[in-house]
């Protein structure tokens, strides 16, 4: 991949995620995703195919990262805004947009005024530089 072709951004809107208090669940002795879990990362990863294959979109390979996240909930009930990160993280990667979530050097989560139903707006950044 070439200098040019590297992305320097990706904008996303996401549906609301589940809760991280929701996203794992105990099948006899294993742990597993839940379904609303799968289908959060599938949805994630349905937004993404359509803007790599329509739009030709590249995803930012393992190079580190800022993600800032605004969250509008799908209603006024108190949430932990900690419990978005680990669902919308593990979905960019499921997702391709970033190779691990681990190559996360800065985040940001805001929450502002609800929405019906929530959403997210996701914004993936290239870091090229400790203060950029």
């Amino acid at each position: 991949m070439t200098e040019s072709d590297k992305p320097r951004s990706v904008s996303l809107t996401l549906p609301y995620p589940p809760s991280v208090n929701a996203y794992w669940r105990r099948v006899g002795n294993r742990t597993v995703l839940s379904r609303a879990a799968r289908e959060f990362r599938k949805r994630v990863w349905d937004l993404w195919f359509a803007e790599k294959y329509l739009f030709g979109r590249k995803g930012f390979g393992d190079r580190e990262v800022r993600v800032e996240i605004e969250v509008h909930p799908p209603d006024q009930r108190k949430r932990d805004i900690d419990n978005i990160a680990k669902p919308v993280l593990d979905a960019l990667e499921h997702a391709k947009i970033i190779d691990n979530d681990s190559q996360v050097k800065e985040l940001s989560i805001i929450r502002l005024g609800p929405v019906p139903g929530g959403e997210l707006k996701v914004r993936v950044v290239a870091k090229e530089g400790p203060f950029s």
